[in-house]
């Protein structure tokens, strides 16, 4: 007996809504978490920051690596309750209203490979939201 049809499908979904589609100029995100049913987030808060010293990020993932700029806008984000493969921010509105989602599972989908192809140790979805 196979597997039931919403068993068999497996695919990280967001809905962007922008300022201008919402009642009170709200930026709205929404998601889903196409790797287990009760797989728990968590709200988090990063504050604006001013450094003196550029912090240096890698990506646990791919090896990706970069310094980030002395100054960072305050952003929220939704990681995975566990670091153990990277960060997965997946998802965040910054303090100017720019909204990012960055876990949809592109690698698995050949037609946006054939436009942007993956590259040994470049930034990927467990990177995206906490680099930009």
């Amino acid at each position: 007996m196979s597997e039931p049809l919403y068993r068999q499908l497996t695919a990280c979904t967001s809905v962007l809504v922008g300022k201008k589609a919402t009642a009170d100029d709200s930026t709205l995100i929404a998601r889903n978490e196409d790797s287990q049913a009760a797989w728990p987030k968590h709200l988090t808060i990063h504050p604006h920051q001013k450094l003196t010293t550029a912090p240096h990020f890698v990506s646990k993932d791919t090896g990706f690596s970069i310094d980030l700029p002395l100054e960072a806008a305050k952003y929220t984000a939704t990681p995975e309750w566990t670091d153990e493969y990277g960060l997965f921010e997946e998802d965040g509105i910054n303090e100017y209203g720019v909204a990012m989602s960055g876990t949809e599972s592109a690698y698995s989908n050949s037609r946006v490979l054939g436009f942007d192809p993956y590259i040994d140790n470049g930034i990927a979805e467990e990177a995206m939201i906490t680099v930009v």
